[in-house]
């Protein structure tokens, strides 16, 4: 189980939420499911509306990463992640702070997403 804390002026106060960590469901399907009011399109990772800035609370080494192509060039050209995170997440397992709902699978480990 990975506790996804949400946080956003959109809310009234900051929402903690459980996702079964490997079920391979989206961040933006568990926003989704607990009507967090995250912004998204397309859902397919080519718009870029459901940008959102990840941050891992358990004082622990971030879980390895995977980044669609859509992902990567969707948040470079929107100078929300640099070449060098890109290869951070490909080379070290490094996530970068900013990635696209519809297309981060949520891990078993807790995390803070702001938008």
């Amino acid at each position: 189980m990975a506790n996804v804390t949400f946080s956003s002026p959109r809310l009234k106060k900051d929402v903690t939420v459980y996702a079964v960590a490997g079920d391979t469901k989206t961040l933006l399907s568990v926003a989704k499911a607990n009507s967090i009011p995250l912004n998204h399109e397309c859902e397919n990772g080519e718009c870029g509306s459901c940008q959102v800035q990840v941050s891992v609370l358990s004082g622990k080494r971030p879980i390895g990463v995977a980044m669609t192509e859509k992902e990567k060039t969707v948040l470079r050209l929107a100078g929300k992640i640099t070449a060098q995170q890109i290869l951070d997440a490909e080379t070290s397992d490094l996530p970068p702070p900013w990635r696209l709902a519809c297309q981060m699978v949520v891990r078993d480990e807790d995390i803070l997403v702001k938008f």
